[in-house]
C-alpha cells in the first residue's frame, strides 16, 4: 500500500458518519440502488440497508457479493423484512425520515440531521409502505414547482443526505478522531489496501493480519509461509491435519 492511499483511506475514516444512514425499501432498479450507495460513500456513510422482499433478484447479488462497485467501501445490509431495519435504528437511537407527502409532511431542509438519522427511501412505483411511514418520526417532501409530483429516487436521496452533510459540516463533525471500530478500520485497511494478500486469506480461511500505522502487515513468520504456499500445498496441509 502506497503512502497516498493509506492517507487517503485514512482520511475517509475521519470523516464516516456511523450514526447516519439510509435505508432502501424494495428499491428494486439496479441503478437506483448502486447511485444511492454511491451518495452515500460520498457524504461519509459507512452503513446502508436494503429491506428486499424473497423474490427480489437483488437480494441474491447483494448476500453474495455480486453487486460491488462503491460496496468495497460502503456496507449494505440486507433485510428480509422492515422490522430487522427497524430494530438495528432503535437500537442506535437513530431518529427515522421518511420521505412522503403526507399532511405530516415538512421539507427536507427543516430536519435536524445532526441528530443520528436514518433516512428511508422507497420503492420507486408505489414509495415508502404504510408500515415505514407509521414508525417515522418525520416525513419530509422535496419542494416541487413544476408538473410533476416526486423525482427520482436516487436524485431525492442526494438532495436529502447532501443537507444532512451540510449541516454535519456546520456543526464539526467530519474529520478529526476516527468513530469506526478499531477492527472495521483493520479490515479496510487489509482488504483495500494489500488486496491480494486478502483475497489468498478468505480463500485458505485465515484470519487477517494487523496492519501498522505505516499500512505495513505486521504477521508472524508462519503466517508469510501459509501465504506463499500454493492452494494445492494449502490443501494438501490442511487434509494432513485432519
Amino acid at each position: 500500500m502506497t503512502p497516498e492511499r493509506l492517507a487517503r483511506i485514512q482520511s475517509m475514516f475521519s470523516n464516516r458518519q456511523p450514526d447516519l444512514t439510509v435505508c432502501m425499501e424494495n428499491v428494486h432498479k439496479t441503478h437506483n440502488l448502486s447511485a444511492i450507495v454511491r451518495t452515500a460513500d460520498a457524504v461519509g456513510i459507512h452503513d446502508v440497508h436494503a429491506i428486499m422482499h424473497i423474490d427480489n433478484p437483488l437480494k441474491t447479488r447483494l448476500r453474495t457479493g455480486t453487486a460491488k462497485g462503491t460496496q468495497n467501501w460502503v456496507n449494505v445490509h440486507a433485510h428480509d423484512d422492515l422490522d430487522e431495519a427497524l430494530a438495528v435504528f432503535k437500537q442506535q437511537g437513530m431518529q427515522i425520515v421518511a420521505t412522503n407527502l403526507s399532511d405530516r409532511a415538512v421539507s427536507y431542509t427543516e430536519i435536524d440531521y445532526t441528530k443520528p438519522t436514518a433516512l428511508i427511501l422507497g420503492q420507486e412505483k408505489y414509495g415508502i409502505s404504510e408500515r415505514a411511514l407509521a414508525a417515522a418520526d418525520h416525513h419530509v417532501v422535496v419542494p416541487m414547482l413544476g408538473m410533476v409530483q416526486s423525482l427520482n429516487v436516487s436524485v431525492a436521496g442526494a438532495l436529502i443526505l447532501y443537507q444532512a452533510q451540510q449541516q454535519r459540516l456546520a456543526a464539526g463533525m467530519y474529520g478529526g478522531e476516527c468513530k469506526l471500530p478499531k477492527a472495521e478500520q483493520q479490515r479496510l485497511l487489509f482488504e483495500r489496501g494489500h488486496p491480494i494478500f486478502a483475497e489468498a486469506c478468505r480463500r485458505k480461511g485465515l484470519p487477517y493480519p494487523l496492519i501498522n500505522e505505516l499500512g505495513e502487515i505486521e504477521a508472524d513468520e508462519l503466517w508469510w509461509q501459509q501465504m506463499q504456499m500454493t492452494d494445492d500445498a494449502w490443501l494438501q496441509s490442511q487434509q494432513a491435519t485432519q
